[in-house]
């Protein structure tokens, strides 16, 4: 193994540790990883469509971790404001406290936007904003999974 498949490995761990930790972007650190070991790593490790299927892939799971805390959110009995406060929650969250304020954020922007905009009870304002922290929970599932396969194809590659 070459430093550019260690370089490469490298990369794609941080990019698995950035899937639980919000403020690394995981899968483009991971794909960052595959492309490098595409560019300069050795033989041919992968295909050019195999490249570009994963920053399709590490696009759409890098939206959809921003997403389904909203949608979560809904599908839990949720109002729009509670979807929208959710999404801002997460924002703002990341923004100031990051990474626990991602977390925290969509909770509290769903739970907020149910009490005081919809004028709900703190009971009834709970279970969308948990649907908002299941979102959470599965957007990581999502990136985990991503970066996982982006770090076997390095790894698979490097060797």
């Amino acid at each position: 193994m070459d430093w550019i498949g260690i370089i490469a490995i490298i990369l794609g761990l941080v990019g698995l540790v950035g899937c639980i930790l919000p403020v690394i972007p995981g899968p483009p650190i991971s794909w960052a990883g595959m492309l490098l070991q595409y560019l300069w790593g050795k033989d041919d490790p992968f295909t050019t469509r195999v490249l570009i299927i994963w920053l399709v892939v590490t696009i759409v799971v890098t939206v959809i971790d921003y997403v389904v805390p909203s949608y979560f959110t809904r599908v839990t009995g949720g109002s729009k404001a509670a979807g929208r406060g959710s999404l801002v929650g997460l924002f703002v969250g990341l923004i100031f406290f990051p990474p626990w304020g991602m977390i925290g954020g969509a909770f509290l922007g769903a739970l907020l936007a149910e009490i005081l905009i919809n004028g709900k009870e703190l009971r009834t304002s709970l279970k969308p904003a948990l649907g908002s922290f299941a979102g959470f929970l599965c957007g990581t599932f999502i990136k985990l999974v991503a970066s996982g396969m982006m770090l076997f194809y390095i790894i698979k590659a490097a060797f």
